[in-house]
């Protein structure tokens, strides 16, 4: 593993457990951002310091970086309005993951603990613009944080770190109850955070009348497949209701997901559609700190030694209620669990971790755009509808448009709180109308756009993926194949959207 330069470092110190955990910098080991006000006051200081790259892609894709760190904690300061970014950086779950010897993350987990007494009192510095729905929506998450405090630490260690925990329990729960009720950023605040981040400029009423007509698209193709299904002239979100219900037992969920994991690798390499297909992947339940997720991929991240990648799934837990039990449940259903498989391994994360780690540079190799990311994985989704994955079975498209209207409304719901057009309750009412969930699920996703306000990342970065398929179709002519034009972008490792057109100057 190389020495990162200076200039790059410094973008990497603003986005600790990012990197330590995508990018597999394990220097990072052991060490808790520091997101105190004077902390991130210094990172900030820091950019833009030395040299950029000779290469231009890298140049540009660098300073993406850079100004979208000034955006996050000088301009929005991010760092005093929400936890997530301290629950990030005192989270221990990254040691977990199997890439170096037990004994060497154990030792690293132990140097993280006892950092938490002063990343909390920083913490807790910093989160003085702490809303009430964004303290009351992670909350949950904040109180979880002890369980991923190890047993067997040492005693005096582990008594200081759950104490610490105490209090910044403590504080999130005051802000819940006294907090600023208004989370939103404002529309200038949201298009300033989506723009910079992936070097464009947003128009956001633009964006939700594209998330508008993908969702028509969506509803329209939806109907078709359950059409073909023999369900002609119901529902289809009804239809879905119904479909999700047929999923395996919590025994069976592993080997559901082994076996579509399989079928989604041997597709992917059949096709040709990705330019590497080494590597191994395994299939297994989650670890416990990560079973909060229902489906994962933790990847053999490419500043590590190769290894195996990992599709982690989590069955529910039998102690739970029954009705809770199924809902989990229904997500690993013969509809939906396909779609997942897809996203999550191959074409997918799994696939897209495989070019990152043959990625020409470090910073393609270290700086990873979550739009391009996710929405890789989801524009593999619909990608293998297209080229013929299980055509025998409409379900599988069903499950694809099921997971894409989930999407598509996250972006509508984000743009819709944060300018101020819709409530959290009328998102929830959107999530409702516009996809299969209900009830608490609906108002868990429609919540989530308070503390993550760029989750509509998913379908964005499929867009602008789409859009870009065109405009090379167009350009390369008879010389357009999937293989050149997936190359062609995976090549750049997970660029900035705004970079995406450096894909067809090759």
């Amino acid at each position: 593993m190389s020495e990162l330069d200076s200039r790059l470092r410094a973008v990497c110190d603003l986005a600790v457990a990012q990197i330590r955990e995508m990018a597999g910098r394990h220097e990072y080991d052991g060490q808790v951002q520091d997101l105190s006000p004077a902390g991130v006051r210094a990172g900030l200081a820091a950019l833009g310091e030395g040299p950029l790259p000779e290469d231009l892609h890298d140049a540009a894709h660098l300073r993406t970086f850079e100004e979208a760190a000034r955006v996050q904690f000088e301009e929005l300061e991010l760092h005093r309005r929400s936890p997530l970014l301290h629950l990030e950086s005192l989270d221990l779950a990254t040691y977990d993951r199997e890439y170096a010897p037990e004994a060497e993350r154990a030792a690293a987990k132990r140097a993280h603990l006892s950092l938490w007494p002063e990343a909390v009192d920083n913490a807790i510095a910093s989160l003085d613009r702490l809303s009430a729905p964004v303290a009351t929506a992670l909350l949950g998450a904040v109180r979880g944080l002890a369980s991923g405090v190890p047993a067997d630490a040492d005693d005096s260690v582990r008594e200081a770190a759950l104490k610490a925990h105490a209090r910044l329990v403590e504080h999130v729960e005051e802000a819940s109850r006294s907090g600023d009720p208004d989370a939103s950023l404002g529309a200038e605040g949201l298009a300033r955070l989506m723009g910079t981040g992936e070097g464009l400029t947003v128009d956001l009423g633009r964006l939700a009348e594209r998330a508008d007509a993908e969702r028509d698209r969506l509803l329209a193709m939806l109907a078709e497949s359950c059409d073909r299904l023999g369900f002609e002239g119901r529902a289809p979100l009804d239809v879905a209701r119904e479909l999700v219900k047929d999923h395996p037992g919590a025994d069976g969920v592993v080997d559901a997901a082994r076996a579509g994991a399989e079928r989604a690798i041997a597709f992917t390499r059949e096709k040709d559609l990705v330019p590497y297909h080494d590597g191994e992947c395994l299939v297994g339940v989650a670890p416990e700190s990560r079973r909060w997720a229902m489906a994962m991929m933790s990847f053999s991240a490419p500043g590590e030694p190769d290894g195996p990648s990992w599709y982690h799934v989590t069955p529910p837990d039998p102690s739970w209620p029954e009705r809770d039990i199924e809902e989990w449940l229904e997500v690993f259903s013969a509809t939906t669990l396909p779609a997942i498989n897809v996203h999550e391994v191959a074409p997918g994360h799994f696939s897209h971790g495989r070019a990152l780690r043959h990625a020409p540079s470090d910073v393609r190799r270290t700086l990873m755009s979550l739009a391009f990311a996710e929405g890789w994985a989801h524009y593999a989704e619909e990608l293998c509808v297209e080229e013929g994955f299980a055509p025998e079975d409409p379900r599988f498209e069903i499950g694809v448009w099921l997971e894409a209207l989930i999407r598509v409304t996250r972006l509508a719901c984000a743009v819709g709180v944060h300018t101020g057009a819709m409530t959290v309750e009328e998102g929830a009412r959107r999530f409702e109308a516009d996809t299969h969930l209900a009830g608490p699920a609906a108002l868990s996703e429609a919540a989530r756009a308070t503390f993550d306000p760029t989750y509509g990342r998913y379908t964005w970065g499929k867009l602008e993926i789409a859009d870009l398929r065109y405009r090379a179709r167009a350009e390369w002519g008879a010389g357009f194949t999937l293989k050149r034009f997936h190359t062609a972008m995976l090549d750049l490792g997970s660029p900035p959207l705004g970079l995406l057109g450096n894909a067809l100057k090759g």
